[in-house]
């Protein structure tokens, strides 16, 4: 006679058993997928740092996190992070451009460094150049304003063996920046700090805006925090930090190669890695 209560009622996965198991589906590029919650219908664009971005048929992107809660053809399913495609017998490229190396292994790091201002700009730099970094045993540091850059030398000295470059936003003449970068150069370590930097307020503007889907990155006023100012002219949401940071998130997700960055970025990246890669 069958026992419609199961054998053993402790037995492992009685929480589940007649639960419907959901499709696992990978987010890959193009896919059209619906969400859940709001009806949002999209096509994924990008994978980035556990979001998935949607682009509709009028050009509106927005960022949702994988997993469960999106529908295809209306059959709940749990995107999932796209697994490596198999290697092409042609050389596999870098985000930067470069061939990519053959051996798997990162170096052992170097002494010499790349300081970086802002937090943003240190996951961009990894995003485009982190192959080429690992590859060649560099390593980014964050380092949280211009002004500790002095403290930074003084703990750490720099040499022929230990070279610092550091990458800094709006290094334009006649601003602080400018002045400090200045007298680090006529300093005791200046012949082994290379500091350079690109000429916008924010490393935001490094992104090209036809990456991000915009005309052009707006202006904001002064008196405005700069990335506040930006998210309400381009009506994102900026109500505090976490709506910053998903609009980051937006930003970098948009980001493929070094072709979604301006050449005056690429430029003075390229720059840092030369000179903390020279030998001696």
């Amino acid at each position: 006679m069958d026992d419609r209560y199961g054998g053993d009622v402790l037995a492992a996965g009685w929480r589940s058993r007649g639960q419907r198991q959901l499709a696992r589906i990978e987010a890959s590029r193009d896919l059209v997928v619906e969400v859940a919650d709001d009806g949002f219908c999209g096509a994924v664009v990008g994978v980035s740092s556990g979001m998935v971005e949607l682009e509709d048929r009028t050009g509106r992107r927005r960022l949702f996190p994988l997993g469960p809660g999106f529908l295809i053809e209306g059959d709940d399913v749990v995107l999932i992070f796209p697994a490596a495609s198999p290697a092409a017998s042609t050389p596999r490229r870098t985000a930067s451009g470069s061939f990519a190396a053959p051996e798997a292994r990162a170096r052992t790091a170097r002494a010499s460094r790349i300081l970086v201002e802002g937090r943003h700009d240190a996951e961009l730099v990894e995003k485009v150049w982190g192959d080429d970094l690992r590859a060649e045993g560099v390593v980014v540091e964050y380092l949280q304003g211009i002004d500790l850059l002095d403290a930074a030398l003084e703990d750490e000295p720099p040499s022929a063996t230990r070279r610092y470059g550091v990458l800094v936003d709006h290094l334009v003449p006649g601003s602080k920046e400018s002045r400090i970068a200045d007298a680090v150069a006529r300093g005791p370590h200046g012949a082994h700090v290379r500091i350079v930097g690109h000429p916008w307020i924010d490393v935001w503007q490094c992104v090209t805006p036809s990456a991000v889907g915009i005309d052009r990155w707006p202006e904001v006023p002064r008196g405005t925090e700069f990335k506040v100012g930006v998210c309400r002219a381009l009506g994102w949401p900026a109500r505090d930090q976490t709506d910053i940071a998903r609009a980051w998130q937006r930003i970098l997700a948009s980001v493929k190669t070094y072709r979604d960055l301006e050449p005056a970025f690429l430029g003075r990246v390229e720059e840092l890695i030369d000179f903390v890669t020279v030998d001696g």
